[in-house]
């Protein structure tokens, strides 16, 4: 069973430094990172196999790409309420949310509660997790109803005048891939974007310029009508 020795010292085997003032200007936080890239540590993360011990001892180091692989080697059976929030709390990089939010999140049966409870949360990454996680259950979970993705389009509206970055990013995301998944959808992820259009802020126009462009591509109806 690999420590957290063994981990850590398996990722600065693969660290980029150079890298780093690259992945700022991308938006990434830089502190307490190694410069490893995702395919390296999907690779180690596939050689260590589900270890929630390991995941939780990861995380505490607060090492961006340690905690990246933390959400890749978590039992997402093994989540907690707890966890949940004690690591979203933590998260200060819109990376390794999305990662933590693909890999080991959105598996969780908790994801769908979390996701609600966090968009109403004021901490920009906390918040920025709650559309990340819709993002990638309407990307993944083939299984979630169409109603499931309609409950939560007032839950976008709501939050689409967040002017934040990596909230209104999130937000736009969510929305997109809402649209992506059938014609029901994309229909009904336009219809609130038209709604969010209409809002008076710079944030919302935006978010909703993007979606209709995209939802409303001849490449994304030609997808979907197939």
């Amino acid at each position: 069973m690999a420590s957290v020795k063994d981990v850590l010292d398996k990722l600065q085997g693969k660290a980029k430094p150079e890298q780093l003032k690259g992945m700022a200007k991308y938006g990434m936080t830089i502190e307490k990172r190694l410069g490893v890239s995702v395919p390296d540590m999907r690779k180690l993360a596939k050689e260590l196999g589900r270890d929630h011990r390991l995941a939780l001892e990861l995380w505490k180091t607060g090492i961006a790409e340690a905690r990246i692989v933390a959400g890749m080697v978590g039992d997402p059976a093994k989540l907690t309420e707890a966890q949940m929030e004690e690591w979203v709390k933590d998260i200060n990089s819109w990376d390794v949310c999305d990662q933590v939010c693909m890999n080991l999140f959105e598996k969780s049966q908790l994801a769908w509660k979390k996701l609600v409870d966090w968009s109403d949360r004021e901490e920009e990454f906390v918040k920025r997790t709650a559309f990340s996680l819709i993002a990638c259950l309407a990307w993944h979970d083939k299984k979630a109803s169409d109603e499931r993705f309609t409950e939560l389009l007032p839950v976008i509206t709501q939050a689409a005048m967040d002017d934040r970055n990596f909230v209104k990013k999130a937000v736009n995301w969510a929305l997109r891939n809402i649209g992506k998944r059938n014609l029901n959808l994309n229909r009904a992820a336009i219809n609130a974007a038209k709604e969010i259009q209409c809002l008076d802020s710079k944030a919302a126009r935006w978010i909703a310029a993007d979606a209709i462009r995209e939802l409303e591509s001849e490449a994304i109806q030609s997808k979907l009508r197939r």
